[in-house]
């Protein structure tokens, strides 16, 4: 498996920090050229880009968008095949995440938590399709258990998540049989880097809701998505819930 992707073009979106740097780092192992993107998190794509093509020159292309503007989308699958002639698979990553309580729900929250957890990942598929079904490729979105158990106080992030959980399914069957759609669902695995997140007390108490009673670590999701791509040829339209047994306890 260790050139299982040789040759093989794969989009990231989200893909400089975090559980997205972790998947870059993954499938560049296994030989993918990468087509990194970011918001603004330029010096980490940057530095991850350098990371990577020390090993393998030539191997990672990164692209700047607002996931937010439709028209943007497009450009970043025209990017993928400039530079690689081809896309063979999409991972739907970048997303927002901020509570969003009921009476205090914005237009503006909306419009950025359904834009990227939903609708980018929408009109990217679509804007890929047509590679993708060129090359028999794959879709991974990014989902997040709280789709099917929502988090008190994110209203809008759960609506998202739910959402994406639907469209991995719908996708599955307007793309088959030429490409596969799936999804990963992470538990805990990494803590939110705003303040509401840093309590020792509520960590543990969230730790302890797991079967496994520990968070997980982003190189778990990373190889979900690898699995899901390399190993799955006969799995499309399914979520797979990477959660420590999470779900299992709280369901």
């Amino acid at each position: 498996m260790s050139a299982a992707l040789e040759d093989k073009a794969v989009l990231i979106t989200g893909g400089a920090r975090r559980v997205g740097a972790s998947i870059a780092r993954r499938l560049h192992a296994v030989g993918a050229n990468l087509v990194i993107h970011y918001r603004s998190s330029a010096k980490e794509a940057r530095e991850l880009r350098d990371e990577l093509t020390a090993a393998r020159a030539g191997s990672v292309v990164l692209v700047q968008g607002d996931l937010l503007k439709p028209a943007n989308l497009a450009g970043l699958i025209k990017d993928a095949v400039k530079a690689y002639g081809r896309i063979d698979a999409l991972v739907n990553n970048a997303s927002s995440f901020y509570p969003t309580a009921m009476g205090e729900i914005t237009e503006k929250a909306w419009d950025d938590l359904i834009g990227t957890n939903l609708k980018a990942p929408l009109f990217l598929s679509q804007a890929a399709a047509r590679e993708l079904r060129k090359s028999h490729g794959a879709i991974v979105n990014i989902i997040d258990i709280h789709a099917d158990f929502p988090m008190k106080n994110y209203v809008v992030y759960n609506i998202a998540k739910g959402g994406l959980v639907a469209l991995t399914r719908s996708l599955a069957r307007e793309l088959g049989p030429d490409v596969r759609v799936n999804g990963v669902a992470p538990g805990t695995i990494l803590w939110p880097d705003d303040d509401a997140w840093k309590d020792e007390v509520s960590r543990q108490r969230i730790m302890n809701q797991t079967a496994l009673k520990r968070i997980g670590e982003p190189d778990d999701i990373a190889k979900a998505v690898e699995f899901l791509l390399i190993a799955a040829p006969y799995v499309t339209g399914q979520v797979l819930a990477v959660d420590g047994g999470r779900s299992v306890m709280i369901g």
